[in-house]
């Protein structure tokens, strides 16, 4: 009992485990957020069965929601896992699946194409072409280094992370907008969604530029992030082919299940399917 103590040797050992597993790095990152947070709350005491129970109740206290304590039990499971603490493993709170998207972060098609124009017109090129990237092929943000100038010109991209390959088809017109842009900026090969000091864009820099378009575009911020670009992009597609397997297939999910998160409707639209059921006289 008294080995089972969370030292910082430990994070760390399992921090370099993430890095081995190509986990995205602001994913790592928040699980280890998490398990230094559940080291504090252990203040120097060794983890036993029932000690993650007793810190899932501790974070119910602090108003946190069913959702935020199951994604903070899952990197303490994690770790658990990788020490072989498998009794420590604490079970996550049972939290009914919603039938329905809160409006209120749901980005709309005329969403996407005022924050296209709000790009264009404040001169911003390179934001415009990324946000139509993103949206028209569904990709990942952390899957942006992988559109290259090969790529545009083969059109497709090869994306290797997390030891699986997937391939991302590229529409004909996006490929001639990013090899045109790329002819601009004299890049030959490579990446094409450069900083100005030829670096890759990272994830807070196209967080934070997509955030600075809300108030041109009007569109409210909380609607605005790299990740609702690819739900947008998943309920164009489906809405298009009805075949949720091939757009698990081109959204890279090994489990359809995921993908159905992805096509939940708006609370909204969710009425006016009741309304047409016409079950009330």
């Amino acid at each position: 009992m008294s080995s089972r103590i969370l030292t910082i040797d430990r994070i760390n050992t399992y921090a370099g485990f993430l890095r081995e597993e190509e986990r995205a790095p602001a994913t790592a990152e928040k699980y280890l957020r998490d398990i230094r947070a559940f080291a504090a709350w252990l203040g120097g005491r060794a983890v036993a069965q029932g000690t993650a129970g007793q810190w899932r109740e501790a974070l119910l206290a602090q108003g946190l929601s069913p959702s935020t304590v199951n994604a903070k039990l899952s990197a303490i499971n994690g770790l658990f896992r990788f020490l072989g603490w498998e009794g420590c493993r604490v079970k996550f709170l049972k939290v009914q699946r919603r039938a329905f998207r809160d409006a209120a972060r749901e980005l709309s098609l005329e969403d996407y194409r005022s924050l296209l124009d709000a790009a264009q017109s404040r001169g911003q090129a390179r934001l415009a072409l990324l946000l139509e990237t993103i949206c028209s092929t569904g990709v990942r943000v952390s899957e942006v280094r992988f559109i290259t100038v090969e790529a545009a010109r083969r059109g497709r991209a090869e994306v290797s992370l997390k030891g699986k390959i997937r391939t991302i088809l590229l529409p004909n017109k996006l490929c001639r907008k990013l090899l045109k842009y790329a002819g601009k900026r004299k890049t030959a090969s490579g990446e094409i969604f450069l900083t100005r000091g030829g670096n890759s864009l990272s994830r807070k820099q196209i967080w934070r530029e997509m955030k600075g378009l809300c108030r041109a575009a009007g569109v409210e911020p909380s609607k605005v992030f790299p990740h609702n670009l690819r739900h947008l992009f998943a309920v164009t597609f489906y809405r298009a082919t009805r075949d949720v397997v091939k757009l698990a297939d081109v959204l890279g999910h090994s489990c359809v299940d995921t993908t159905r998160i992805y096509l939940m409707t708006t609370g909204a639209e969710h009425a006016r399917q009741l309304e047409r059921l016409g079950l009330v006289s």
